[in-house]
């Protein structure tokens, strides 16, 4: 990580109009000449939000399930790579700082917000406490299609219970029932499994023990389709 630079001051800097940005080309963001087929780009200007563009990056890598490059949120946010990539040093050494319970780790190339490791006694105690209440029946049903066709990405577990299931995911893995386990390709999307936990919690003593609930469950080329059709 650089050195601190300190804030932006965003008066001193160039606007998205005066320098290039990632993927804009000579499109405007108000495009609604698009040709069919192109995703039809959203109207606003991220210096507009209150925080300027460093808030609008620091917001989506709040919610991302998995490390963005500073390539992605320049292209999402039609900003210079370079100046997406000061922001967020900027904001990792301003959690550093400020000592916030979270950090911004750099993992493949790729930025994402994780808890910081001197607060694993707090955050482990509260994971432990959580262990105790009964599962809801979205959150089993997205554990039992994780550990029958583990490694899984979150869009397929979505595309086999047809729902989105974001929220499920990051609470079972707060449970400590399912943990990232890998990824598809070098920067594909984040897999997940079941823990020794989740074994535990069931009485089983390995993955083998599991009842035979596989057969219905569709195979990895129908997932495919229906990830398809969800993206048609």
């Amino acid at each position: 990580m650089n050195d601190d630079t300190g804030p932006v001051n965003e008066g001193d800097v160039e606007t998205a109009t005066d320098i290039p940005v990632a993927g804009s080309g000579d499109v405007t963001a108000d495009s609604t000449d698009a040709p069919a087929g192109e995703p039809q780009q959203t109207a606003f200007d991220v210096h507009s939000f209150p925080g300027g563009a460093r808030s609008a990056i620091e917001a989506i890598l709040m919610v991302v399930d998995q490390p963005v490059t500073a390539l992605d949120l320049a292209t999402a946010l039609e900003l210079p790579v370079d100046y997406v990539t000061e922001h967020i040093e900027d904001l990792d050494h301003e959690y550093a700082d400020q000592q916030r319970g979270f950090t911004l780790r750099c993992i493949n190339g790729g930025w994402r917000v994780y808890s910081r490791a001197d607060y694993a006694p707090a955050v482990e105690k509260f994971l432990l406490d959580g262990q105790h209440a009964r599962l809801t029946q979205a959150s089993l049903e997205t554990l039992a299609v994780i550990a029958y066709r583990q490694p899984i990405s979150r869009s397929r577990v979505g595309a086999v219970r047809g729902v989105n299931v974001d929220g499920v995911i990051r609470t079972l893995v707060t449970r400590g029932l399912i943990a990232e386990v890998g990824a598809e390709g070098e920067q594909g999307a984040m897999l997940y499994g079941t823990t020794p936990y989740f074994l535990q919690r069931l009485g089983l003593s390995s993955l083998d023990e599991l009842p035979a609930l596989a057969p219905y469950l569709p195979d990895a080329d129908v997932v495919d389709e229906l990830i398809e059709q969800g993206h048609g």
